[in-house]
């Protein structure tokens, strides 16, 4: 029988496993980037006030990071579908007890713990993971492209559902009727079930993931790639969280605000698709290196330009073609580096290091806002980081790596 009648019969059709990976990624993504549009009634029902609201936001950003590396590592041991599912649940949960909490540290635990870390590991390091494994090597560019878009497209998804069930039933059912949509998401556990098979040569043992991630940090091209998402993850929360209020100083209507935000998500979706086709056609280090040069000639034309509402929009689709289409080579890069066995548990450690990022740019840039009144100082930290990784990834070689015993 040939490869192609093995592969057809352990797993299912392309079309089932996208469906899978994609649909839960939409639905563990647009829960939990809906949840900021409950932060103001939340204000007014608790009285907590949006400092510390925020901080269970926040905590949960740094923590959706911080449970994707473990939940990939039990992942590659136990399989996908467990992890998958209990991450479900505890977004589910999280999200639906959430109304009933009434001080910053219960915000804390339902939002920042129990939510975003269920969306962690229903997240995109189990998933991409999930896509290299049980899709053929030729079309996982496009997988990982449409996976990626999944998650943008929850948020379309949800986040008028959110609006539309608030103003039916009030903020609390609301929020409990999203978290009870997640669960839509659960039959994809069953089907995305299975351990990763060991790849190795005859009289070669199997590789641990403790040796996995040990080559990994001690090689160059891992590290540099790493480096790189850290920038993408600073871009990416600076804008999501900042780029209203960057919006708002121009003197626009708050309504551009908004849009600028829906058209980020949209071009998100295109870019990802795209760069997902890509990835089988070009070298992959090359188009994250065009990605982080596009991104600092947008901005550096986006500060010399006046500041009309089409230069906004304009800015914020060029910028939503980059916004997370560095996912589908990144995710590639680490697969072709070291192979689809222990890939949850090495991509998650990336998107660790993406999440970092991400955490910075939000904190500082309220801080320089607020000691300067405006976001420029951000802005040409951007510009910078931008460049810099722009230059990191053209040293990195394209070539499966030899794992080493810790």
């Amino acid at each position: 029988m040939d490869t192609q009648s093995n592969f057809v019969n352990k797993y299912p059709a392309v079309w089932l496993v996208l469906l899978g990976t994609a649909g839960t990624f939409a639905l563990s993504m647009g829960a939990r980037q809906s949840m900021g549009l409950f932060l103001s009634p939340m204000n007014t029902s608790t009285g907590l006030g949006i400092g510390n609201i925020s901080l269970a936001f926040a905590f949960g950003q740094l923590w959706w990071g911080l449970t994707q590396p473990f939940a990939g590592a039990i992942a590659d041991k136990l399989g996908a579908g467990r992890v998958l599912f209990i991450g479900l649940i505890l977004v589910a949960l999280g999200t639906f007890i959430t109304p009933l909490m009434t001080t910053t540290a219960g915000l804390i635990f339902a939002i920042g713990i129990l939510a975003a870390g269920g969306a962690g590991m229903a997240g995109p390091a189990v998933l991409m993971a999930v896509a290299t494994r049980m899709i053929p090597a030729e079309k996982r560019g496009l997988a990982t492209g449409i996976i990626n878009a999944g998650g943008s497209f929850g948020q379309f998804l949800m986040a008028p559902l959110a609006v539309w069930l608030m103003s039916l039933y009030g903020w609390n059912n609301a929020m409990q009727i999203l978290g009870l949509v997640v669960l839509l998401a659960l039959p994809a556990a069953f089907l995305l079930r299975g351990k990763p098979v060991q790849n190795t040569t005859a009289g070669q043992a199997p590789t641990s993931t403790k040796d996995a991630i040990y080559s990994a940090l001690k090689n160059p091209s891992y590290l540099m790639l790493a480096g790189g998402f850290f920038v993408c993850g600073f871009h990416v929360a600076f804008l999501a969280t900042h780029l209203p209020g960057v919006i708002s100083l121009c003197g626009l209507p708050p309504t551009y605000g908004a849009w600028s935000l829906g058209i980020l998500g949209l071009f998100n979706i295109v870019g990802s698709i795209s760069m997902g086709l890509a990835v089988s056609r070009w070298r992959m280090k090359s188009l994250l290196s065009l990605l982080y040069a596009t991104r600092a000639l947008a901005i550096i034309v986006f500060l010399l330009t006046p500041k009309t509402g089409p230069v906004v929009l304009v800015f914020a689709a060029v910028m939503g073609l980059t916004f997370l289409s560095t996912v589908p080579p990144t995710a590639g890069l680490v697969a072709k580096f070291f192979g689809p066995t222990h890939m949850a548990s090495l991509f998650g450690i990336i998107m660790l290091t993406h999440q970092l990022g991400g955490f910075l740019g939000v904190w500082l840039g309220g801080k320089i806002f607020e000691a300067s009144g405006n976001f420029n100082l951000v802005w040409y930290i951007d510009v910078t980081l931008a460049v810099g990784a722009a230059l990191i990834h053209l040293p990195i070689k394209e070539k499966q790596l030899q794992l080493q015993a810790a």
